[in-house]
Formats: C-alpha cells, structure tokens, sequence
C-alpha cells in the first residue's frame, strides 16, 4: 500500500502590486455543453483536483496583486457566492453582479463599469474567462500592456495546430512588438480567453447582448484601430467546456503539470483522510479531507476523491465530487457526484 501525506501549502506569494487595477471573471454561462455536471454546478465552480476551477484563477490574479475582482453570475449564481464569499480567505475582495438575462462576454463587461471603474478614472483592467486554469504570467502581460501605447486592447494568444477550431488569430510582428491583423479568419494562434481593457473600450460596445469580439474588437481593428497580441507560448492553459476536457485537466494536474500559485497541493492525502488498512493507494491521487476509504478497494492509479466523499468499490481514472459516495450504483462512472 503506497501512502502519502500532504503538507499544508505555502501562502501564495504577491508579486507586485496594482494600485486600482481590477480584474473581472466571466462566470455567467448555462454549461450547457457539460450536461448533468453543468446543471449540478456552474462551470467555473467544477472541482479540479477537488478544487473549484475559479479558484485557480483567483489564487494566480492575487500572487500577481490583482486583488479586487468582480464576477458575473447567471446559473447557480447563488452557489458561487456561497462557496466563494467576499474573496477575503483567498486574499482578494470579490464584488458580484448578476445578470437575469445573459449578456455575453462584451454586454457583461458593459454592465459591470460600475464595478470595474467606480471613480471614473478610466483604469485598465483585466477580463478573463472564469472556467480556465492558466498559468499566466500576469505581471508581464501587464508590462507589455503599458509599453504598447494607443491600443483597443491586448488579447492573450497562445500558438495551437487547430487555431481555426477555436477561432483563429492571425498576430503579425513589428518594431512595435506583436499586434492583431484579423480575427476569426486565418492564423495560428487561438485567443485564450483574457484581455487587458478600458473602461472606456467597453463602454462603447452596444447596450445589451454584445460579444466582445464579434461586436467590439473585430469591427473596431477593420476600421484601422489598433489591437496588440501578448503571446502565452510556455506554460499551463485548460479550458473546460466539454467533459473530455474537463477530465483531462484533472489528469494533467494530478501527474504533476507545474502551475506556479496553484490554490493548493494537487495530488497526496489529506492527514485528515480515513483509509482502511487493507485499501491499496496507487499514485497519482488527491484524496482530500474527511474522504473515507474503504476496506479491500483499490484507489488510483488517476483518482480523485474530494473532501468528506466515500470509496466503497476500487476506482481508477475517476473523480468523486465532495460529499458523494462512489459505490456500485455507480460502476460505470467516470465523475460521481
């Protein structure tokens, strides 16, 4: 039987600090494509290695001194509140806005100025995607931001074999450093799903549903405005719209795919952890705290049991959600929740 135990995991470090700088997360999707997991939780609350996705995303804003964040709600927004509070724990200060209709990824930023920019000062500010785990580095996103001058914007970018999969960019090179030709047509790069702005950007994308892109960048940069690239070529990025990719991600972290402020340990056993001594623990694993394992079962090797969940049969690539049991009802199950 192979054990190990989980240390508790260094405070994260604040790499610089933004006075005024502000990041919203976009949180307010239906997770449709996730089917019964999406109707159980919103997307960016799914938990990765037993940790909910938008936590990631908080832990890396905060070491990076991004600390007041504002995020968007739409299904299951009473969850997020709940699970994530005023942002104090994580270090932050976490504002909410919901929206009874859905307002896309550009109609969200419009409505939430209030937040963003509440003493008009016309700050920049960071948007991102809030079912992503990105290991970016935000202080130089935000360097190469203010050296690149009269911009719309800087859109994150990273170089993939199917850009045209996810909407291709094309980023072209200058002496003034790498910029957007088009959007949505021909290229190699995808847009990851983060964007440095101002308010005054978004103010002007129409009232109501509106789409960042589609509405906003993509006629402004054709009228010969000015969009510019910051390329993510090394470095963790897993979006989590299907349940393959949601897998998948639980996978990677749980080998050891290296994130620089992960919000905890993503793999070992939590002290706390009740195993039989008969059990078989098969490494990688995250069993996290309270979780009860029970005798003459098998755990991994590619599992994760979330906190104060039950293993009463062996599992092996599978995730046990907090609180729930997974037992012979569920046999077949790659996620029980």
């Amino acid at each position: 039987m192979l054990r190990t135990m989980s240390l508790p995991f260094p405070k994260t470090r604040r790499l610089c600090h933004r006075v005024g700088m502000r990041a919203m997360l976009l949180c307010a999707g239906l997770s449709t494509r996730l089917g019964k997991l999406g109707a159980e939780r919103p997307k960016p609350m799914l938990p990765v290695c037993g940790t909910p996705i938008l936590q990631y995303g908080i832990a890396n804003l905060v070491a990076h001194g991004i600390t007041d964040l504002v995020i968007n709600t739409h299904h299951r927004g009473d969850l997020i509140r709940a699970e994530l509070g005023d942002g104090r724990r994580f270090g932050a200060r976490i504002q909410y806005i919901h929206e009874d209709t859905i307002l896309g990824t550009g109609g969200g930023l419009k409505h939430a100025l209030s937040l963003l920019d509440p003493d008009g000062r016309d700050e920049p500010f960071i948007s991102a995607n809030g079912k992503l785990i990105f290991d970016l580095d935000v202080t130089a996103l935000l360097a190469a931001y203010r050296n690149a001058g009269d911009i719309l914007g800087m859109m994150v970018v990273r170089r993939v074999p199917d850009a045209k999969a996810w909407g291709a960019v094309d980023v072209r090179s200058d002496a003034r450093g790498l910029w957007i030709a088009d959007i949505l047509g021909d290229g190699q790069h995808m847009f990851c799903g983060v964007h440095v702005t101002r308010p005054s950007i978004m103010a002007r994308l129409p009232d109501g549903e509106s789409d960042s892109i589609r509405q906003g960048y993509l006629p402004w940069l054709r009228a010969g405005e000015r969009l510019a690239a910051f390329e993510h070529a090394n470095g963790y990025f897993a979006e989590h719209s299907t349940v393959e990719r949601y897998l998948d991600s639980n996978w990677s972290l749980l080998s050891g795919e290296p994130l620089r402020h992960p919000p905890t340990r993503t793999s070992g056993i939590d002290p706390t952890a009740r195993i039989h001594p008969t059990a078989t623990i098969v490494e990688p694993v995250k069993i996290g705290a309270g979780a009860r394992i029970a005798a003459n079962v098998t755990v991994g090797p590619f599992a994760v049991v979330g906190d104060f969940s039950q293993v009463e049969r062996s599992i092996a690539r599978t995730i046990v959600w907090s609180g729930a049991t997974a037992d012979a009802s569920n046999a077949n199950e790659p996620i029980v929740t």
